[in-house]
């Protein structure tokens, strides 16, 4: 692997996005710090962390395709229809964070730990204090079975997982996201990388190159910031 840059503690201040390495695709730097200046710092400049152990250096990433959902363009099969005409399901914001980050961190066989290490949580924690990190709960019959969470800055949503214990509580969360930033005037929800639920959903990549720009005319100062749940 090509040397990347190594970033002290001190300043969160990264390389440009250009110099991300073409492989591994997006490496763009290592180091630095897992809070909430550098995650807002980072997210700005579309620039998310990614590595494997808590043991590890952190990996910051921007890859040269980048995977997003424009709100209200979410593919919504007619199975996924009729569930969400359904009422099956009771939905929520920013109501049980904790448990949906924990729950995320988790296979589907709610034993074997993903990259979400404690380290991540911690850090994804400290943003939803700030308001900055924001969960979508999915629940049947007063029990959590699915949800997502992400940071929002300005205009822009940026996923980080979503996790599903019965058949579409996970794209139930997206849809009613995605609507939610319809209504609000969201540019895009960054879903990071593409793969095949993605794409099935309505996901599609666009060129680091466009998806920068888009960051770079991102009203920051417009932030929805706070509990979700109270906003309307």
């Amino acid at each position: 692997m090509t040397a990347v840059p190594f970033l002290p503690k001190a300043t969160p201040e990264f390389p440009s996005t250009d110099l991300a390495l073409t492989d591994p695709d997006g490496l763009l730097a290592m180091g630095g710090d897992l809070n909430l200046e550098w995650l807002t710092k980072a997210y700005s400049k579309g620039i998310f962390p990614w590595f494997n152990s808590d043991e590890h250096e952190i990996l910051w990433w921007c890859p040269s395709e980048r995977a997003v959902i424009y709100p209200g363009k979410m593919r919504i099969r007619k199975s996924l229809k009729k569930v969400i005409g359904g009422n099956r399901f009771f939905v929520s914001f920013d109501n049980a964070f904790d448990q949906v980050i924990d729950n995320c961190s988790m296979r589907n066989n709610e034993s074997e730990e993903t990259w979400i290490t404690s380290r991540m949580k911690r850090a994804y924690k400290e943003m939803h204090s700030a308001g900055l990190a924001h969960s979508v709960e999915v629940r049947l019959d007063d029990v959590l079975v699915g949800g997502l969470y992400g940071v929002s800055l300005g205009k822009m949503f940026f996923g980080e997982s979503m996790f599903s214990r019965v058949s579409d509580a996970s794209k139930v969360a997206l849809y009613y996201l995605q609507q939610k930033l319809f209504e609000w005037h969201f540019s895009l929800i960054d879903c990071q990388i593409m793969n095949p639920h993605l794409e099935s959903l309505g996901a599609i990549n666009i060129s680091r190159t466009q998806f920068i720009e888009m960051v770079n005319q991102n009203p920051i100062d417009r932030t929805k910031s706070g509990n979700w749940s109270a906003k309307t």
